[in-house]
């Protein structure tokens, strides 16, 4: 069975030709996001895939870090990167969810279409926890398909064969409490979309 990283690397340039799933959905959340984004920010994004999300929201801030372990997914997003002259984008391959950067280094830390996907959930959101600033935002969405998903033994054969990456089976609640666990505090929330439910989830790390 391939690891995470090898996977994504498999079919990065098959993710890459893919079109956006549900467009206003997405639309929906980076309308979302960028209330909670300023010029002076300092933003890190988790499992950036081919960069499209940092690039449409680097101009929101003055930096982007954006991070994934599958090298050719990121090789991708240096590709367009520099067809698009974005100069306040830093790519960074890492083993780990949680790169080895500074405790409390950013303003905001976000992972997209990220954590059902992450078979150690908890020390994952504790990782996300321990790189926002006091005060800042932890933003994230992720499909919830509930516990009892048909999907789920599908998914196994899939992955069994190479052809399917982890996937959590989890309900919303189970996700807002594990955010929760962390020692986020939830601020909003939403589905984009409704069915099956992408949950959007914008929760602040509380000041000393």
């Amino acid at each position: 069975m391939p690891t995470q990283a090898q996977f994504w690397n498999k079919i990065a340039r098959k993710y890459a030709a893919r079109p956006v799933g549900d467009p206003d959905a997405y639309a929906q959340t980076l309308d979302r996001v960028r209330d909670y984004l300023t010029p002076s920010d300092q933003v890190l994004e988790l499992g950036c895939g081919t960069a499209s999300t940092a690039i449409t929201l680097s101009p929101h801030v003055a930096r982007y870090v954006a991070s994934d372990y599958a090298q050719d997914m990121l090789d991708i997003g240096a590709e367009k990167i520099e067809a698009e002259g974005i100069s306040n984008i830093d790519l960074l391959c890492t083993t780990e969810l949680a790169p080895d950067l500074p405790d409390a280094g950013f303003d905001a830390v976000m992972g997209f279409n990220l954590y059902h996907l992450i078979e150690d959930l908890d020390g994952a959101l504790a990782a996300a926890y321990r790189l926002v600033k006091p005060g800042g935002v932890f933003i994230s969405k992720s499909t919830c398909l509930g516990r009892f998903s048909p999907f789920r033994p599908i998914v196994a054969v899939m992955r069994a064969v190479g052809k399917a990456p982890y996937v959590r089976f989890m309900s919303i609640a189970d996700l807002d409490g594990a955010v929760e666990r962390a020692g986020f505090q939830i601020v909003e929330t939403g589905n984009y979309p409704a069915k099956p439910p992408a949950r959007f989830i914008v929760a602040r790390k509380p000041s000393p």
